[in-house]
Order: structure tokens, then sequence, then C-alpha cells
């Protein structure tokens, strides 16, 4: 089943957290929705499942509206599994009766349906387990059951509410590895809220980042992080800066540009013309150069395994800091200069206000 949201928004007061989305999530698609916390992601969530009424726009499930002008399906009508942060699991009920009760509740005999539930419960490496309670399982068990629970179900669409936000790290890569193995057995066009951009490029087919209610973009995850469309999304995902620059001349989808007084070269995108711009530079695209761009010292961190190294440009201190990596203590001493090495132009010259904090 696919999703498709057309001009979709949802206001609380004079707050519109979701403002005007439109768009498709294709049949058997990881979709993940990435944004800050309150951007919205949760609401939508929550529109599209139906637990939120519409103000406007139209949701449609497969090509059948679900909720439009005039129209509002209840949740039980749409079809859809959803796995919540929380796990949402029956505390009274053990793990085999958690997830065969969508099994009998669409009518199939209570030992057919554990027979069944057997079954999914062994999909997500939980078998022999199904005489427990959910208390007595660990963060990441019970989300399996929620996860075996929605495949009992046979849903179409399933909806991730950040559901590995109440996990420890190490868990959580174990967890990504078991949610891309729902998703493979289950089929199911999937729709995965977080704010973690690890998991969002760990498991999205495409990823749509958020902010303010809108979409600033959707893509692949490598359109996201190596091609962002705005300021936003380049300081949002992965470790950069977005540096003012002057688009002086484009050729050859390179683009020749002015920054700290001095002319560099970046990968521009199509379309783009001279005048004031964005220019993201990541860890990969600066190096050492005495014969480079001179810096100040902005700190250090140590990452494990490597330095960060955050440097300002001289002359822009209040942009963002450039970060260098290395793997050895930083010396004392000035900071080195800076030799450009790529980069990516971004259209336009966001407003601040617009950036993450």
């Amino acid at each position: 089943m696919s999703i498709a949201l057309t001009d979709v928004t949802r206001h609380f007061g004079v707050l519109a957290a979701v403002d005007g989305l439109t768009a498709l999530v294709e049949t058997g698609q990881f979709f993940t929705v990435l944004g800050p916390s309150g951007c919205g992601k949760s609401t939508l969530l929550r529109l599209i499942a139906g637990l939120e009424p519409l103000d406007a726009g139209r949701i449609a499930l497969n090509g059948r509206p679900v909720a439009g002008p005039g129209l509002d399906l209840p949740p039980e009508a749409r079809g859809l599994g959803v796995v919540f942060q929380s796990y949402a699991l029956w505390p009274h009920l053990d793990v085999l009766g958690n997830v065969a009760f969508p099994i009998e509740a669409a009518g199939r005999r209570r030992q057919a349906a554990r027979a069944e539930a057997e079954a999914h419960l062994a999909s997500v490496a939980l078998q022999g387990l199904g005489t427990r309670r959910p208390a007595d399982l660990s963060g990441g068990q019970r989300q399996r059951v929620a996860l075996a629970r929605c495949l009992a179900g046979r849903a179409r669409v399933v909806l991730m509410d950040e559901p590995l936000a109440n996990l420890d790290p190490h868990l959580r890569a174990a967890m990504e590895e078991e949610l891309a193995a729902f998703h493979r057995t289950s089929g199911a066009t999937t729709l995965y809220i977080t704010h973690d951009q690890r998991e969002a490029m760990a498991l999205g087919d495409r990823i749509a980042v958020m902010n303010q209610g809108r979409f600033e973009q959707i893509g692949t995850p490598e359109d996201i992080h190596d091609r962002p469309a705005t300021a936003f999304v380049g300081r949002f995902v992965g470790r950069g800066a977005v540096l003012p620059v002057d688009v002086l001349a484009i050729a050859g989808g390179r683009a020749r540009l002015g920054l700290a007084g001095a002319e560099i070269e970046a990968a521009a995108p199509p379309g783009l013309s001279p005048g004031p711009a964005n220019l993201l530079l990541r860890p990969k695209d600066v190096a050492p150069d005495p014969d480079g761009l001179p810096t100040v010292a902005r700190g250090s961190t140590y990452r494990g395994g490597e330095w960060e190294i955050r440097l300002a440009l001289a002359g822009m201190p209040e942009a963002d800091p450039l970060v260098l990596l290395q793997t050895g203590r930083p010396p004392a001493g000035p900071p080195p200069n800076l030799r450009v090495l790529g980069g990516w132009v971004i259209p336009g010259r966001a407003p601040a206000e617009s950036d993450p904090p």
C-alpha cells in the first residue's frame, strides 16, 4: 500500500504543527521522517493513523481516501499497524497472548491464533519466550514483541514512532538490523519517525527531513547527506559547516566561489545562478595546508579513535566552525591553515533563524 499526502495540515492554536505537506510514500518503501524535537513528526504519524483529525488536506492509502473534507476513517478502518516508542504491550497478557490478540480479533480460533503467533515470535528471534509477561523482558525484547504483533496484524502499512528511543545505544545497532529484517519479512510500506540521523541513514530507502511542520527535502540517504537542498538540511544531517559564499561562475557542474577573500571551487546543483549562496563543507572537504586559509581555534573534542578540531575561518568568526579530523592530539600553538578540497553549493542565503540550534 502507498501513502499519499496532499496539503496535509494540522494546527494547535496558532501553531501549524504540520503545514501543508505533500508527499508520496510508494508501496513497499521504508520512508524515514527525520527532524528535531517539536518539528511535527509524531503529529504527522498520528494524522496518518487516524489518531488526530486533519484541519486541511487529504490522506489516501493505496489510492483509497481515508481523511479529507467530510471524511475521517477511524484507525481500525485504515488497516495500519503502529509501533509506539512506549511499546504499548498489554501487561496482563503473556508474550504469546499479545502477539495472538490481533489474529483472534480477526476471527481465528484461539489455538490456531497462538500457533500463528509462535511463528511470528520466531521471525523476531523470540521463540520460547511466549509464556513470559512483558515486565519480564528487556527493552529490546519488548520492542520485538511489538514488531511481531505488527506482523500478526498483517498490516500493509506500518507506522513507527521513534521505536528505538528508549533503548541503550549499544542495543540500537542490533535493533536496526531487526527492523530492517522486519521490513523485508513483512513487505509492508513503512513510515518511520526519528530524530536520530544515524537511524534514518541506516534504515531509510528515502528520507524526508522535517522542520517547522514542513519537509525541507525528500531524497535518498546519499542525496540528503551529500547534496542537501537547504542550509538547515546541511547542518542537521552529518557534521559540517554551512558558510556564506558568492557564486562567481558555473561550468560543468562546478562553481567558482568567493570565500573569505579567496577563490575556490566546489560541486554545484543544476540551475545554480551567480550571486549569494551557501557552501557546505564536511570534514573530508578540508585539509591542513600552510598556504591555505588562516583559521581561529574554536575548540577540540576526543571522539574515541579521533580528535574533532573545530576551526573558524579568520575574518568569519561568527560563521559555522569547520571540522578537521585527526587521530593524534592537537599540537600546541597556532591553529593550522586550511585548504578547501571540495564542498557542495546550496542555492540561496538561508536566514539564520531557520537553522537548527
